[in-house]
């Protein structure tokens, strides 16, 4: 609905062929978001570019699944490795952390200028600092509080699609 935080991202994302939504008529965005979501909703950003190899280093990821051209793309481009060497983890939930991680990669990991996380549960020697520093500078989240960021909660439809929409349009 109009007002609500996500309205013109949800908008975004469907005019941009990015999300379908969870129905014809509904977005879904208190839904949990997966792996595969969110991986094909940054290949649909990047305009679906057809990966070049065919290689699929993951026994769970099907040549037939909807997701399996953005997985091999998102491997290609350094946003992903897996959750093993052999497993992609696709029906996992996303957690707030993964999908920043992807995107800060997808965006091919930017200068940060900060140097302090505003976050007591963002370690500045933690694999995640450099990706939710830039976030924050890039107001793309500010995070769950005004000083926490929940890099282990889960994400939501909502939110993905509206960390989407603020870093490519900015």
């Amino acid at each position: 609905k109009e007002g609500d935080f996500f309205y013109d991202s949800v908008l975004w994302a469907v005019e941009n062929g990015i999300t379908t939504g969870a129905t014809e008529t509904t977005f879904n965005p208190n839904g949990q978001c997966q792996r595969a979501q969110v991986v094909t909703f940054l290949w649909r950003a990047a305009g679906s570019p057809e990966p070049t190899s065919t290689v699929n280093p993951f026994t769970d990821v099907p040549e037939d699944a909807f997701y399996y051209k953005a997985v091999l793309w998102a491997v290609e481009e350094g946003i992903t490795e897996g959750t093993s060497e052999n497993t992609f983890s696709p029906a996992d939930d996303c957690m707030r952390v993964t999908v920043v991680a992807f995107l800060y990669r997808a965006m091919k990991e930017p200068e940060v200028s900060m140097t302090t996380s505003p976050f007591s549960d963002v370690p500045a020697d933690s694999w995640f600092a450099a990706p939710v520093l830039w976030a924050v500078e890039n107001d793309i989240t500010n995070g769950t509080s005004d000083t926490t960021f929940s890099p282990d909660a889960t994400c939501n439809r909502a939110e993905v699609v509206t960390f989407l929409y603020r870093a490519y349009n900015k």
